[in-house]
């Protein structure tokens, strides 16, 4: 008797919250970052620069279009590094390190933006086109295959070419070029899945189809998906700072980190550290980012198999 109470205790016991699901990740998270140095170095680095994203324009020492100017009124131009000005000023006499700082939020936001629609999108078509199969799977593979076919680069700058070089056109861009690559990842994590005998049992249960896509595939990957998001973000972090180079990214006055490296590239003899500064920002986060997707990996490795 105690036996069966205790089976249906365990059975019936509710499932964990969401917040309780965080919290746990979240642990996890941590502890994996405590084994892995690099791990938490590359999480640091991201969370700095989110910080700086957010609070940036309030601890910034100079306005991102403020120029500088001496006592006598005259504009400080290409001034060297000092404790006034870390990453010195430009050759228009404006605080690189402010504009670095005031840059991180169009670096951050745009991306981020971007990087969620099309993991959203993404895996919706890829969960629904790999469980489906058939005709549709057929079709759809053709159609990916075709669009990933064009050089990212080149498709971007052919479409801002025809929406204009805006925020909204450029994270337009970004979601179309990296919703194909996201769903057919997507759609190969669930290939693997489908025929479980978990998946099984939801069918023959009668559960609908968006169930059995949400609730009993989706868990299975969230691995790949993590990956996949934190890797189509350092990519669209590199796309739209080349966009910016080539004068198609944000556009003045606001700060973009790829046009100050266009800006700086014919100062590199006189004022380099104005090129060194936003190219180390982007590598930096870059870097961070996939040093952070390795952890992401580790951890859902390890919470996989320790649900298993």
């Amino acid at each position: 008797m105690n036996n069966a109470d205790t089976r249906v205790g365990a059975g019936n016991r509710p499932p964990r919250s969401a917040f309780v699901r965080a919290v746990t990740t979240v642990g996890s998270y941590a502890a994996q970052m405590a084994k892995r140095p690099l791990s938490f170095i590359g999480t640091l680095i991201v969370i700095i620069f989110v910080v700086l994203a957010i609070i940036g324009p309030v601890i910034a020492p100079y306005s991102a279009r403020e120029f500088i100017r001496d006592e006598n009124g005259t504009l400080v131009r290409r001034a060297s590094p000092s404790w006034e000005h870390p990453f010195g000023t430009d050759k228009e006499g404006r605080d690189v390190f402010s504009r670095v700082i005031w840059g991180a939020r169009e670096i951050i936001l745009l991306p981020g933006i971007a990087t969620v629609v099309a993991v959203i999108l993404g895996t919706c078509f890829g969960l629904t086109i790999g469980y489906l199969g058939g005709w549709l799977d057929e079709v759809a593979s053709r159609i990916l295959d075709s669009l990933l076919s064009i050089p990212a680069l080149v498709l971007a700058l052919v479409m801002l070419g025809t929406l204009g070089p805006s925020p909204v056109g450029i994270v337009i861009v970004v979601v179309l070029l990296y919703t194909p690559i996201v769903t057919r990842v997507i759609r190969s994590a669930t290939l693997n899945i489908r025929d479980s005998g978990y998946v099984e049992a939801a069918r023959l249960r009668g559960e609908s189809t968006l169930y059995i896509l949400f609730r009993e595939i989706l868990p299975g990957v969230l691995p790949a998906l993590g990956v996949e998001a934190a890797l189509r973000f350092s990519y669209a972090i590199f796309l739209i700072a080349s966009l910016g180079f080539l004068g198609l990214g944000v556009q003045p006055p606001s700060p973009d980190w790829g046009r100050m490296v266009e800006e700086a590239r014919g100062e590199y003899l006189r004022a380099p550290w104005s090129l060194w500064a936003p190219a180390g920002a982007i590598a930096f986060l870059v870097i961070g980012v996939n040093l952070m997707a390795d952890g992401l990996r580790r951890i859902f490795r390890y919470e996989g198999g320790k649900d298993a």
